[in-house]
């Protein structure tokens, strides 16, 4: 039978293409490899074999799109990447156990997502950028800022905080009624699938049970690894240090937001 969302994978990248983004594959290091998705600028084939050189340096100034848990890379950001392209190179990543991003090594911090990104970009010529960060995806630019300052521009976060700490996690599960990220952030059911829809989109769209059903099968593979990455993000409050960021950071944030609300946005930007 037909995965509708498999389906349009197709038609979605060739979009992509269109845009200016061409996948390209990087081995991070052995047992890690990291999908981007890069400015087709940059990639030259060389001639009679129809591979490409070692990337260029990209000719505008570089962000990088790092998507959140409930989606990979192209499917989070494929609204803006037309937009964006006309001013920017633009990156997206797919973060480590989603979009074909893997590993063997066991560390499942946001840190070593971050490690892995830039070790990426340095590959790809990017040597200044902006991280641009969505929920989780948030997370992992927050660790880019604090660990390779040189490199990062400003940095752009939506929904999302440099810490989650135990107080922060339990608050959140709480007041949204799940026991655990894991309930929230990895439905197993269209009915789960749902109520993730109506926490995280301030208009949920209507689609029949058999879409839902296919988006599960295709957005939540690698339960266990990505279970492991939810374990990962949570710091102790004793643990919790706030990092000092000697750049520009811009919180995009929605009033309505139900997982990390506004006032929380306010107390961080304090």
């Amino acid at each position: 039978m037909v995965n509708f969302v498999e389906a349009q994978k197709p038609l979605l990248y060739g979009l992509m293409k269109m845009a200016g983004v061409v996948p390209y594959s990087l081995e991070i290091e052995p047992g890690t490899k990291v999908n981007y998705w890069v400015p087709k600028e940059t990639l030259k084939k060389k001639p009679g074999t129809g591979k490409p050189t070692k990337p260029d340096k990209p000719k505008k100034p570089a962000v990088l799109l790092i998507h959140g848990f409930a989606g990979e890379g192209i499917v989070t950001w494929q609204f803006q990447v037309g937009a964006l392209s006309k001013k920017y190179s633009v990156y997206i990543p797919d973060l480590l156990f989603f979009g074909g991003s893997y590993s063997d090594n066991p560390d499942r911090s946001p840190g070593f997502q971050a490690d892995c990104l830039v070790k990426g970009l340095r590959v790809l010529g990017v040597d200044k950028f902006v991280p641009v960060g969505f929920s989780y995806g948030g997370m992992v630019a927050f660790k880019i800022a604090e660990a390779y300052p040189d490199m990062v521009r400003a940095i752009v976060v939506s929904g999302s905080i440099p810490t989650m700490t135990d107080t922060i996690n339990e608050s959140s599960l709480n007041r949204l009624g799940f026991s655990s990220s894991t309930d929230l952030l990895l439905p197993t059911s269209v009915k789960g699938l749902k109520a993730l829809f109506t926490i995280a989109v301030h208009k949920p769209l209507w689609f029949p049970k058999r879409l839902f059903k296919d988006y599960i099968k295709v957005m939540f593979n690698n339960r266990k690894e990505r279970a492991e990455l939810l374990e990962a993000v949570v710091v102790s409050n004793k643990d919790a240090q706030i990092p000092h960021f000697p750049r520009k950071i811009h919180f995009l944030w929605g009033e309505s937001d139900q997982i990390f609300d506004l006032e929380l946005a306010r107390d961080m930007k304090e």
